[in-house]
């Protein structure tokens, strides 16, 4: 019995390795790149250097499409935490008709693929005659960043007592006191990971922005620039630059929001 339970924590050890570096060997492959000497795609590396990392910082479409991305990301994840936080309140706090389907409908975005919901927006922008350009690319994020925040918030409304809000309201507190001093002080962290969640997924998204986006190089995210000049040999070492800091903006919410998760889980267990 101890040789089968050693022999599958073994085998439980090199399967959760390997996993591990199916998905992170090819990410560090590109980050070293990134750094290497030769501006072509070589294994292993001829040397170090930096300097495409100067070239790319002083690159004006790669810098514009950085700007546009980080924009598109901030406007939506706030469209979204007002929506989606609104959103999650009237489901777990009220009844209604239709609360399930309506739970549904928030849901769905996410759920359908990118090209299916880059299509539906586009014809819907289309219909109601509006240009395609960074205001209907920040409705486009915004739809599916707010069932994130959505989960996230609800997750959260769903574990607090209804108790304590309405002890606040016994104590002579109005509705907004409630929500000020109560209910919002116990959702923050939700918002806060749910916000970080959003912003990741927003800034790396290209299925959907290929749809809802302007025509023209000083529209593009940061995203469609990489998939644009990707083929572009002169490029490919700025390209590499561009995609290892796409990773790192994504990676930090990521990696924030599960902390964040991580300590929620532990306050609860308390």
């Amino acid at each position: 019995m101890t040789h089968t339970n050693r022999s599958t924590r073994v085998g439980f050890r090199f399967f959760t390795f390997a996993v591990i570096a199916f998905l992170w060997v090819p990410l560090a492959i590109v980050a070293v790149l990134s750094f290497n000497r030769s501006s072509s795609l070589t294994w292993p590396p001829t040397g170090l250097t930096t300097k495409w990392w100067t070239k790319a910082l002083h690159n004006p479409g790669a810098r514009d499409a950085l700007m546009m991305s980080l924009k598109t990301a901030v406007v939506a994840t706030l469209i979204a935490l007002v929506l989606g936080t609104a959103a999650a309140l009237a489901v777990q706090r009220f009844k209604f008709f239709g609360r399930e389907s309506l739970s549904l409908m928030i849901v769905l975005p996410i759920a359908l693929p990118g090209i299916v919901t880059g299509i539906a927006l586009n014809a819907a922008f289309r219909q109601v005659g509006l240009d395609l350009g960074i205001i209907t690319l920040i409705v486009a994020h915004a739809t599916f960043c707010v069932v994130v925040v959505y989960n996230n918030v609800l997750a959260r409304l769903r574990r607090l007592s209804p108790n304590l809000e309405e002890a606040s309201a016994d104590l002579g507190a109005d509705l907004f006191q409630t929500f000020r001093f109560v209910t919002f002080p116990l959702m923050r962290s939700a918002l806060l990971a749910g916000g970080l969640l959003a912003f990741g997924l927003s800034f790396d998204e290209i299925v959907v922005t290929t749809f809802t986006n302007g025509a023209g190089s000083e529209l593009q995210t940061l995203p469609q620039w990489i998939l644009s000049n990707l083929s572009r040999g002169e490029q490919q070492p700025i390209v590499n630059v561009m995609a290892t800091a796409v990773m790192l903006f994504s990676l930090v919410p990521v990696w924030a929001a599960q902390r964040l998760a991580g300590e929620q889980s532990g306050l609860a267990g308390r």
